[in-house]
């Protein structure tokens, strides 16, 4: 683990005792769509050009071990709800038309906090139900809705497989632009007419950089020393940034800026790893179980708050954030669902460990997981998308890779054969949270098919 910047902890730590209970943080979550690892200045990227974000990570913690989902709908459905996808059914995309979504059983991150006084609103990518009304974000918690229910549509026309897929409060919306310039416009009207000394919650999931790979052709310009297609994408993450600052200076136009929580990520690893995105130095990419799949670029950003300008490495997941900002916001926290994720908030703000033992890292289907332990992995029938050359462990429960992450971030070493008791602890211990999980899809009205106990959630 590294760190940086003690006393910025200590002060940080002050600040936040010193916060009135009255005083509620805005909340902005930034969800950049399919962002490889080192596509970012403030991870390393080299080669596209991302100030505002590179601005905001250096005034906060960047979080080098941040952990989602391989695919798009099973991260979203863990920030709204603070559960893995054993216990919502969501392990893969919804899909257009597909006659299930998050389960209305859940309750959801902006529900939670409209209980105590929060304006909420999603500008961009919903991907989590819409083939019945009650799916959709304005009947899950959102006042405001705008943007698009599924990826994949045209950036121009706003159209998914010939259907215009483009809303405002879950209403068909036809209107022209190129969506990162559309959602960035809106979510500024939005902070803009936030009405004084209410609280703000504005999830801004954008469609960038997703295929179809497209962009104005302005923002390519700067990048023609690139291939074709990272030309186009580093044009992509451009307008992203550039929708980012604005955003931001909007914050800052309406004197919110300094009572704003501003976190960052991508909601995958990024695809095609070393000619689309750049998840170095770690292994594959979106859609599989190795660190370059569900390990991702993130940071979170709060003026006297989080400390700014240090490195966060304890492994910390998106189910953690629906409890960190329940009790961050006096929301209620009990429910009948109990939440997998935990409290970070010490982590952030006065250099404590990850409170997981165990991290959690679902796969694609019930039988595709990985299981961290401290520095330890273990990965049970990954995907087969990474064809690298990489001894695997055969027993009669499946595939199972083991490796050290503290020296050997590229999965490269597969330990299974040479820590049977290693690999043996944590077999047991992944049995044991797996134990419940629930069918993929939930079932086909999206019901739960078994629920969790009511009561605070352990540590896993």
């Amino acid at each position: 683990m590294k760190r940086i910047h003690t006393l910025s902890f200590l002060l940080a730590f002050v600040a936040t005792l010193a916060t009135s209970a009255d005083s509620k943080p805005n909340i902005v979550y930034f969800l950049v769509d399919d962002l490889g690892y080192a596509d970012c200045g403030f991870n390393g990227g080299k080669d596209i050009r991302t100030p505002n974000i590179d601005k905001l990570a250096k005034e906060g913690a960047v979080l080098k071990s941040y952990y989602v989902q391989p695919v798009c709908s099973p991260t979203r459905s863990a920030l709204m709800t603070g559960r893995y996808a054993i216990h919502t059914g969501v392990y893969n995309v919804v899909r257009p038309g597909a006659p299930w979504g998050l389960p209305l059983a859940e309750r959801l991150l902006p529900q939670a906090l409209k209980d105590v006084g929060y304006t909420t609103a999603i500008c961009g990518k919903w991907h989590l139900g819409e083939f019945q009304s009650n799916y959709t974000p304005t009947h899950r918690g959102f006042d405001h809705q705008y943007g698009h229910y599924f990826g994949a549509l045209d950036y121009f026309t706003h159209d998914r497989d010939g259907k215009t897929d483009w809303y405002r409060d879950d209403k068909p919306l036809v209107e022209e632009g190129y969506t990162t310039h559309l959602v960035a416009k809106e979510a500024c009207r939005i902070v803009r007419e936030q009405v004084a000394n209410k609280p703000l919650f504005l999830y801004v999931p954008f469609n960038g950089i997703h295929s179809p790979h497209q962009v104005p052709d302005n923002y390519t310009e700067p990048y023609k020393h690139l291939p074709k297609l990272r030309q186009t994408i580093a044009g992509m993450l451009t307008a992203v940034d550039e929708a980012i600052g604005q955003i931001t200076a909007a914050l800052d136009e309406k004197g919110l800026r300094q009572n704003t929580l501003i976190i960052f990520s991508s909601d995958n690893g990024g695809p095609g790893p070393g000619s689309a995105t750049m998840n170095t130095p770690l292994r594959a990419g979106k859609a599989t179980l190795y660190e370059g799949g569900i390990r991702v670029c993130s940071f979170a950003t709060w003026p006297g708050k989080i400390p700014s300008g240090i490195t966060i490495d304890e492994p910390l997941h998106a189910v953690d954030w629906f409890p960190t900002l329940v009790k961050l916001t006096g929301a209620p926290a009990e429910q009948t669902l109990a939440p997998d994720g935990l409290d970070i908030w010490p982590v952030l703000t006065q250099n404590a460990e990850s409170p997981h033992e165990a991290l959690l890292l679902p796969g694609m289907a019930s039988d595709k997981m990985a299981l961290r332990m401290g520095d330890w992995k273990l990965l049970l029938n990954p995907s087969d998308k990474d064809a690298e050359d990489v001894k695997s462990s055969e027993t009669s429960s499946g595939k199972m890779e083991l490796y050290n992450l503290a020296s050997d971030i590229a999965e490269k070493n597969n330990l299974a054969d040479s820590e049977p008791e290693k690999l043996a602890e944590m077999r047991h211990r992944l049995n044991t949270l797996i134990k419940d999980a629930v069918p993929a899809g939930g079932g086909t009205t999206g019901s739960i098919t078994k629920k969790s106990k009511k009561g605070k959630a352990k540590k896993a």
